[in-house]
């Protein structure tokens, strides 16, 4: 159901800079609800399987799925990462992946039932566009040979510019991509030298009007703001550059330094990360300057011009969120594919293994290679509607999540309530009788309202991002 523009927040002209400072803390992205680190080993395979069952048997074939391939290889490190990734110059490994994915394939296909209709497709990683165009090729068919592709679909893929010229985005536009997503993460070359990512800004712009002269559409472009070496000064000048590249949208994501976690990040130099204060002024300035060139304010770390997919489906009520963010696609299942990609079918989240060899191994055995994953209780359900609620259209009205699951709203969540009453004394919400809406204000904060109704928060907070 649309919401009338009134009810979705919209940016506002003075960004909270002081709200933003005392919220800065750890945080779930809320891609999913319960989050990832909330999986358990006791879900498997058979579990996974019975979900696909479940879909198949409830006729659900009928709601376009959307697909995940994770491809993990790298040709070099970016010492930021916190992907999933192999880093490895040994092009056969590819060829070796490829195999295997097919017959991860071929696995899930025999519980789900051949066809499946398919309205979204994206391939990530990794670098994606580590397999070669014959590879991709072949990567497509087997993928619209197992399940039925809508016409009109989205397709889309993470691009490294520095793994492709305008021949290889043409090839991709032959295979039926429609939309790129370009990692650029910073254009200062001290910047990029201090993260292992040596990326000259003409070959972005380069290949950012090759992608257009082919008609690809919602081009993305990846920023990172709180990465080693950043200044006021530096952050502005690619903020400068991305207002004359002009993509159609722009992911801008805060670096969660977390070394003990992620191995590469260790090679960052902690002494050159931006302090808290400095690293809050560069998002501010940063939707600042997005809005003032136009982009409008889509939430969390989503920009987009006004006649973007993404911007109309915020001002209809329209928003999603996946493992990859905000969507436009309809809330449904997730089929992932490859090494630790992560799915959701039905109220299931299921996750194969996390390494080449534990993920080839379960394959051999001819088993489906999911080692974890979670089945929702219904208070995951009812509260993973209330924070997506809040996350996508910025307010959660109390009728139909009582028509939905048979309770009193103002009863079941009578503490988040009371918890909520600072945030609307801050002007981070409004609360009625009848519903929670998220202010102007709020809405750069909607990770830290959103946290109020996550159970589980407070025991895993420190292994998130920081909100801000």
């Amino acid at each position: 159901m649309s919401l009338p523009l009134a009810c979705v927040p919209q940016t506002p002209s003075v960004l909270p800079v002081e709200l933003l400072r005392r919220f800065d803390m750890p945080g779930p992205r809320y891609t999913s609800y319960p989050t990832a680190d909330r999986f358990v080993e006791t879900f498997g395979a058979g579990d996974y399987a019975q979900a696909l069952q479940l879909r198949r048997d409830a006729d659900a074939a009928g709601e376009p799925l959307s697909l995940y391939v994770h491809i993990p290889f790298c040709e070099s490190l970016c010492y930021y990462c916190a992907c999933n990734k192999v880093v490895t110059k040994h092009r056969e490994r590819g060829r070796q992946y490829l195999d295997y994915l097919a017959r991860e394939v071929a696995l899930q296909v025999a519980q789900l039932g051949p066809g499946a209709p398919v309205g979204q497709l994206h391939l990530g990683g990794g670098t994606p566009t580590f397999l070669d165009d014959e590879e991709l090729g072949e990567l497509v068919t087997l993928l619209r040979r197992a399940f039925a592709f809508v016409p009109g679909g989205e397709q889309s893929i993470e691009i490294d510019p520095r793994t492709v010229d305008a021949k290889r985005l043409a090839a991709l536009a032959a295979l039926g991509f429609n939309r790129l997503s370009f990692g650029v993460q910073d254009f200062d070359p001290a910047v990029q030298q201090a993260v292992h990512r040596i990326q000259p800004a003409a070959q972005v712009f380069a290949l950012m009007d090759a992608a257009r002269a082919l008609g690809f559409k919602s081009i993305n472009v990846d920023l990172i703001y709180g990465l080693p070496r950043q200044n006021d000064a530096s952050f502005e000048r690619t903020l400068a550059q991305i207002r004359e590249l002009r993509p159609d949208r722009i992911a801008l994501y805060a670096y969660a330094h977390l070394p003990e976690r992620f191995k590469p990040q260790r090679r960052i130099a902690a002494d050159e990360l931006p302090d808290a204060p400095t690293r809050v002024r560069m998002l501010g300035r940063a939707i600042a300057a997005l809005t003032e060139a136009g982009y409008v304010y889509i939430g969390m770390d989503h920009f987009a011009l006004p006649d973007d997919p993404l911007a109309v489906a915020k001002r209809e009520g329209r928003l999603h969120r996946d493992f990859q963010g905000y969507s436009t696609q309809p809330d449904g299942d997730l089929v992932a594919l490859g090494v630790s990609a992560i799915g959701r079918v039905g109220t299931t989240y299921s996750q194969n293994a996390k390494t080449l060899e534990d993920y080839y191994a379960l394959l051999d055995q001819g088993r489906l290679p999911v080692v974890k994953g979670l089945a929702l209780s219904d208070d995951d359900v009812l509260r993973r509607e209330v924070i997506m609620a809040l996350m996508c259209r910025g307010r959660v009205d109390f009728d139909p999540v009582e028509a939905a699951h048979g309770i009193a709203f103002a009863d079941y969540f009578a503490p988040e309530r009371a918890a909520l009453v600072p945030m609307a004394e801050q002007g981070l919400v409004r609360l009625s009788p009848r519903a929670i809406e998220v202010t102007e204000a709020g809405w750069f904060l909607v990770r830290a309202v959103a946290m109020v109704f996550d159970r589980y928060c407070a025991a895993t907070r420190t292994r998130f991002s920081r909100v801000v």
